[in-house]
């Protein structure tokens, strides 16, 4: 079938704004959004610039703003969307060029959750075993692929470029409830600072954009009692 892609285009070296310009392609129902992006790389305009690697829905690098919502290219399908598309980056950073978004401030806020495992315990003979049970606690936020299609898709997020963001919290989430870890204390003074936690307005336009089905709100809605329940 003939589908039309309308892209929006931003080369910062010659454009004073972004514009928008419409490709004909020739593509299957089952084509990903991404197979008809490279069509238009390939075959018809080579300056097109756009992120992606795995086109598995893995790596998380093909978020877009695909018919108005925030998508993975490679896990939308044309028959998702139609034969009238239109793709535009991310909200609420800054265009690097074409699709391609500036994601330094977003895993800078990432890094500030300290998104790893803390604990000073001697080291087991083996590993640290867990139970089926406690893993089952945070299990949901582990899928979390950093795609920032919640953040991006976040009216506080957009009102407020300081504030940590859903994902954010989600890597957080993952380490707070995670009882084989010692930093819970940390993380949770920095989610209670002036644009942690406490920004999140309850929107769910996180929950709707995310690609893993993270249930994102109650994530947080975790995180805000664990805050309430602490000892500061």
């Amino acid at each position: 079938m003939q589908v039309s892609i309308k892209i929006q285009r931003f080369n910062p070296e010659q454009d004073k704004k972004p514009y928008w310009k419409t490709y004909q392609v020739e593509a299957a129902l089952n084509d990903q959004i991404l197979d008809v992006l490279h069509k238009v790389k390939w075959y018809q305009d080579g300056t097109l610039t756009l992120r992606r690697s795995c086109a598995h829905g893995i790596c998380g690098s093909d978020a877009m703003v695909i018919n108005g919502r925030n998508r993975l290219a490679c896990k939308t399908l044309v028959k998702h969307v139609g034969a009238n598309i239109t793709v535009e980056p991310i909200r609420g950073m800054k265009i690097v060029k074409d699709l391609v978004v500036d994601m330094r401030p977003f895993f800078a806020k990432y890094r500030s959750v300290l998104p790893y495992l803390i604990n000073d315990s001697p080291p087991p003979d083996t590993e640290r075993l867990q139970t089926i049970e406690a893993r089952e606690r945070f299990d949901d936020t582990t899928k979390c692929i950093l795609c920032a299609c919640c953040t991006t898709a976040c009216p506080s997020f957009w009102a407020n470029e300081d504030y940590v963001g859903p994902a954010a919290i989600v890597q957080a989430h993952r380490f707070i409830f995670d009882d084989r870890d010692q930093g819970r204390m940390q993380r949770l003074e920095v989610l209670n600072e002036r644009d942690g936690v406490w920004r999140c307005r309850t929107v769910f336009n996180c929950v709707e954009a995310c690609p893993r089905d993270i249930d994102i709100t109650k994530a947080i809605g975790d995180v805000k009692k664990a805050l309430l329940y602490s000892n500061f």
